[in-house]
């Protein structure tokens, strides 16, 4: 049941893949699209992303580049994800993980349209805190990675968030075990949609004795869930079956049907 920090720039629907050269010589822009290094961010952000649709990922590194220096915020995070996915340099966790602590440490105005870079460094701050960085001063904390989804879940409502905490809480990791609070937010998440969140309930309900809701939980976050997640729950969701009998796994089945017919978690 690992989650990768991989998958935290899914979290808003489009993620960003950008590559950026610091360090390498400059180039000149494109003299005839109008933006130059003296440009505003916002066109230099925006002219680097269409550059690098487009192929021309030489412009685009230097667009991007220039944009993040003048504290562009979607540039900054599209470094710290180049960074972290060695996209276009060489990968390097404790450079991102700078970036993401920069762009948290400046917050976020209420409703800002810059809440969903914000968020995301939030997770991949709590997502390098859960191992730590080796070779870097970044060592694991499971209290700081607790707190961190502790205020994306409450604050932002993230489900991803609300996952990662509950299992978190479950599990007693950085902070008490607390199996109350644990359902409560994998709960939440479960409702907004998210399969790994209603497979690690549904188990957490079947161990209590709610035989009939905890199968179905895990059936339906069988067939919503990723491809990679899939391995994971169908072992969950055949040990779980494999315990309960006969009358129960139909009556399960039927439930879980019907929430999928229905659109429901």
């Amino acid at each position: 049941m690992q989650t990768s920090r991989r998958t935290r720039t899914g979290l808003f629907g489009v993620v960003l893949v950008l590559a950026m050269g610091l360090g390498a010589p400059a180039m000149a822009l494109d003299p005839n699209a109008g933006v130059t290094r003296e440009s505003g961010p916002f066109d230099l952000f925006r002219f680097g992303f269409s550059a690098y649709k487009k192929g021309r990922k030489d412009e685009a590194v230097e667009a991007y580049k220039y944009a993040a220096e003048k504290g562009h915020p979607g540039a900054r995070w599209a470094l710290a994800n180049m960074y972290a996915y060695g996209d276009g340099v060489v990968e390097n966790d404790y450079e991102a993980f700078k970036i993401y602590d920069d762009i948290a440490r400046q917050g976020v105005e209420p409703g800002s349209q810059d809440t969903g870079y914000f968020v995301n460094a939030l997770l991949s701050l709590a997502t390098y805190y859960q191992k730590g960085i080796p070779g870097s001063p970044v060592q694991a904390n499971l209290g700081a990675a607790r707190q961190l989804y502790f205020q994306a879940a409450s604050a932002f409502g993230v489900p991803e968030a609300q996952y990662r905490l509950g299992r978190m809480i479950l599990e007693g990791e950085g902070g008490a075990n607390d199996i109350q609070q644990a359902k409560k937010w994998l709960n939440r998440a479960r409702v907004s949609g998210h399969p790994a969140a209603a497979a690690v309930l549904g188990n957490v309900v079947f161990e209590e004795g709610q035989t009939v809701r905890g199968l179905a939980f895990m059936t339906t976050a069988l067939e919503r869930s990723t491809v990679s997640d899939k391995v994971w729950i169908r072992a969950m969701q055949e040990r779980a079956f494999s315990l309960a009998d006969e009358a129960d796994r139909r009556t399960a089945i039927a439930l879980a049907q019907d929430m999928l017919a229905k659109g429901l978690n």
